[in-house]
Order: structure tokens, then sequence, then C-alpha cells
């Protein structure tokens, strides 16, 4: 696995009050390349994350057991099959859209089982995606798109794994990475 730069890491004490975060974790070499676009692409004094596909945003701490038995329980199948599906525009940024029905259809078991502690953001429907670019200006995320597009390899990955972690004042401390069964 690789492991996220430093700087975006909480330390010392965790904070029982931050909200949970759940990603569908990357392969390294899938991560690598993605990782590289973001390095390349986001604004460097914004770019405090690794290249991530988010599933939730924000569920409350006190679901943490219970999402840790709920992803061991979901990950007990293969890896879902996904690939990458074009260049997605973001208002002033750019990310690579996934495609992934077997993903979507784990997040949905997820999303109703937080039924009800979801924030407005997560009960949105699940668009899969990797953001390389995001607070340009929109001339700067439209350039990247038509220069992207032609160029997005066709490839084809299946996610390793849920990530789970805690997001504590814009830093994210990871909790578990918990593997999908090969």
């Amino acid at each position: 696995m690789i492991a996220p730069p430093a700087d975006w890491v909480a330390r010392g004490p965790r904070n029982p009050n931050a909200p949970l975060l759940i990603t569908a974790e990357l392969p390294d070499d899938v991560l690598a390349w993605a990782d590289a676009l973001r390095r390349e692409h986001y604004p460097p004094e914004r770019n405090r994350l690794r290249a991530h596909v988010t599933l939730f945003h924000a569920l409350p701490p006190s679901v943490e057991e219970e999402l840790v038995d709920l992803l061991g329980a979901l990950a007990r199948t293969a890896p879902p099959q996904a690939r990458f599906a074009g260049v997605m525009k973001l208002g002033n940024g750019t990310a690579i859209a996934i495609e992934s029905p077997e993903m979507v259809a784990l997040h949905a078991a997820i999303a109703e089982r937080m039924h009800g502690l979801m924030t407005r953001q997560d009960a949105q429907p699940l668009r899969l995606h990797v953001t390389i670019q995001n607070k340009v200006t929109s001339q700067a995320a439209r350039a990247l798109q038509e220069d992207l597009r032609p160029r997005l390899p066709a490839t084809s990955f299946r996610f390793r794994g849920f990530g789970l972690y805690a997001w504590e004042e814009g830093l994210w401390r990871p909790l578990r990475v918990i593997s999908f069964h090969r």
C-alpha cells in the first residue's frame, strides 16, 4: 500500500467526536497514477490528501464499531471490478469518473444501514470518482479536461478494500483498511 503523505495524517490523541469517512481503496498502481496526476494539477497549497475515492464523507463516530462489522461482512466478497469512465467536470476542478456497479451496490447497502445518520452530501446519489484538480479557475479546469480526455487510459481494476478514516480538522486519521477477499 502506498503510504499517505505525512502532512495529511492526523497526529496526537484521537478526537473521539471526529466524523468518519469511508473510501473505496484503489490498487497501488492505480493509486500511484492518480496521485501523480493530483500532485501535478491540484493547487499545492490545498492538496493535503492523496488521491482517493470517497464513499461517505461524514458518518457519526458513534457508529464506528457497527461500520467495522458491516464493512467486514461486505468485504467477504471478491474485490469489485471498476474502470475509468472518462473525465468528470467539477465546476472549478476535474475528476476521473469511475464505473463500478458492484461498488455502487455495496455503497447502497452501507447507506441503507446508515439511513437517518447521513449528511445531505452523503445521501446524494453516488458518483464514483477521483478528484485530481479542484479550486482552480474554470478556464484551468476546462484546459485540463480537454488535455486529459484523449489520453485517459482505458484502465480496468478491482478495488482492494474499504478505508475507514476519522476527519480531524482537515486531516485524516487512518483507522483501518478492510480488504476484500481475493
